[in-house]
C-alpha cells in the first residue's frame, strides 16, 4: 500500500508541474519535441527517456498478463506513456499497486 502513496505523490507532483508548464509555455508540445530532436545532445536525452518508457510499457504489459487481465486494459496507460512518459507507469502503480499486493 505504501508504494501506491509514493506513486500517487509522484503522479500528482509531476502532473501539476506538467500542467503548469504547458499552460505557460510559449510553444506547443509538438513544437517543443521537434526542437528537442533537432540537436544531437538533446535528442540523446529524449531517446533515452523513450527507451525507458518502452521498458515501462513492457513491465505494465507483463504485470497485467500475470494478473490475468486483458492486454487491452493497459492501452490507456500506454497512450499516457507515449505522450507524458512517466505519467502512464505512475498511474498504473496508483491504480494497480505493486507486485507484492
Amino acid at each position: 500500500m505504501r508504494r501506491r502513496y509514493v506513486a500517487l505523490a509522484g503522479l500528482l507532483g509531476f502532473s501539476l508541474y506538467t500542467l503548469a508548464t504547458m499552460l505557460t509555455a510559449e510553444q506547443s508540445l509538438l513544437a517543443f519535441g521537434r526542437e528537442l530532436m533537432s540537436r544531437p545532445d538533446t535528442a540523446q536525452v529524449v531517446i533515452d527517456l523513450y527507451l525507458m518508457a518502452v521498458l515501462g510499457c513492457v513491465w505494465m504489459y507483463r504485470d497485467t498478463r500475470r494478473r490475468g487481465r486483458s492486454a487491452a486494459s493497459v492501452l490507456p496507460y500506454f497512450l499516457l506513456t507515449a505522450v507524458f512518459v512517466s505519467v502512464g507507469p505512475l498511474l498504473y502503480l496508483v491504480v494497480n499497486g505493486g507486485r507484492d499486493e
